[in-house]
């Protein structure tokens, strides 16, 4: 297969962003487990699922983080589709390429900012983002729904999932000693702010990991 480099994959510090990066690249996948408490898979594959990809989609992973999500996503796209996935730290970007490489995927990842996408505008059919928006802060947020609801096709659709704010106090232990914020807000806060980045047909759910939901919106049909 052909991996497709970018030129800022060379360092961890090209990228300049006020949302926060994770840059022990090594250890994130450890993490991601201790978060989801064992249940990654699970949650991997119940977000392509109730995201509702399917073959021939053009998916973009934003915080793609080591590309598990992203690897998981361009299984059911299968070889008519394109996906896509991106990330703050170039770390990261490097991980994921490995992985792809070792799948014999065809998938093409790319150290950028959510805030400054690449693509053209109406590029994609679906958006997904795992346990990433919680690490920026309010204004960044809307710029980067607001970009991801440029490269989304009219009609396409964004998914995403993250945290439940105000959980128990257990679950802020745990986030915080996995250098996460407490989390005073979370997923069930992020319809507001995607209406005001103009999507439609917003809504909120439970994924099977109790600390954990989604928020789901679509590009107008016509923009």
């Amino acid at each position: 297969m052909r991996l497709h480099h970018h030129p800022h994959v060379s360092g961890v510090s090209d990228l300049q962003t006020k949302g926060r990066t994770i840059r022990w690249a090594r250890f994130y996948d450890i993490v991601v487990k201790l978060m989801a408490l064992g249940q990654d898979g699970a949650l991997r594959r119940a977000t392509v699922e109730m995201a509702g990809v399917k073959p021939g989609d053009r998916v973009l992973d934003v915080g793609c983080g080591t590309g598990d999500l992203t690897l998981a996503a361009a299984q059911r796209a299968g070889a008519t589709g394109q996906v896509y996935g991106i990330d703050a730290a170039p770390d990261m970007i490097l991980v994921a390429q490995r992985k792809a490489a070792r799948a014999g995927a065809t998938v093409v990842f790319r150290a950028e900012l959510i805030e400054r996408l690449s693509f053209p505008d109406n590029s994609f059919d679906m958006v997904l983002s795992s346990l990433m928006m919680h690490h920026l802060p309010g204004d960044l947020k809307r710029r980067g729904l607001t970009e991801i609801r440029r490269v989304l096709k009219p009609g396409g659709r964004l998914f995403i999932v993250d945290f439940k704010g105000r959980t128990r106090p257990s679950h802020h232990l745990l986030t915080a000693v996995l250098a996460h914020a407490a989390l005073d807000a979370g997923v069930q806060d992020l319809p507001g702010i995607m209406k005001e980045a103009g999507f439609v047909q917003v809504t909120t759910g439970d994924m099977p990991l109790r600390v954990i939901g989604y928020a789901a919106g679509q590009a107008p049909q016509e923009k």
